[in-house]
């Protein structure tokens, strides 16, 4: 098997990890809207909104490091910086929005970085206001790849 094929077979396997994980997202994204904003959290609400927080991370790693990543190592270009990545992959027609994709990486920083409980429950409204760019970027991924029959 070649490496092309090989990294076709990861990036499937790789689709379909962010595929599942989009749906427990999704399902997380639900449940938060329906908390909604206030002063006070229980305990059960804070877990809820945790999971949020820790699922929208995972993905977006999973999508940037994984599934953009293994792109572009298909497309036999050399490693650059997250924002080149960004901008070229906006310009190629990988992703919709390089400027929405940075601004979920701040977001997904601060989720990794942020150990306060208190901090975590801010970031959840900012987490539901991302999520449909996050979801725009994947859809407009996966035309690409089956454009290119790597799907």
């Amino acid at each position: 098997m070649t490496t092309e094929n090989l990294t076709i077979k990861l990036l499937n396997q790789n689709w379909k990890l962010i595929k599942t994980s989009m749906e427990s997202l999704a399902l997380s994204v639900e449940k938060c809207k329906s908390i909604g904003i206030k002063p006070e959290y229980s305990f059960e609400e804070t877990e809820s909104i945790d999971s949020l927080t820790s699922r929208f991370a995972r993905v977006s790693d999973i999508y940037t490091q994984k599934i953009i990543r293994g792109i572009w190592a298909l497309m036999h270009e050399p490693f650059v910086p997250f924002i080149d990545l960004m901008n070229i992959a906006e310009k190629a027609g990988i992703i919709v929005s390089s400027d929405s994709m940075l601004q979920i990486r701040d977001l997904r920083n601060q989720i990794a970085h942020e150990y306060l409980p208190e901090i975590v429950k801010e970031l959840m409204q900012e987490v539901l206001d991302s999520y449909s760019a996050l979801k725009r970027n994947i859809d407009q991924t996966e035309l690409f790849l089956k454009q290119r029959s790597w799907l």
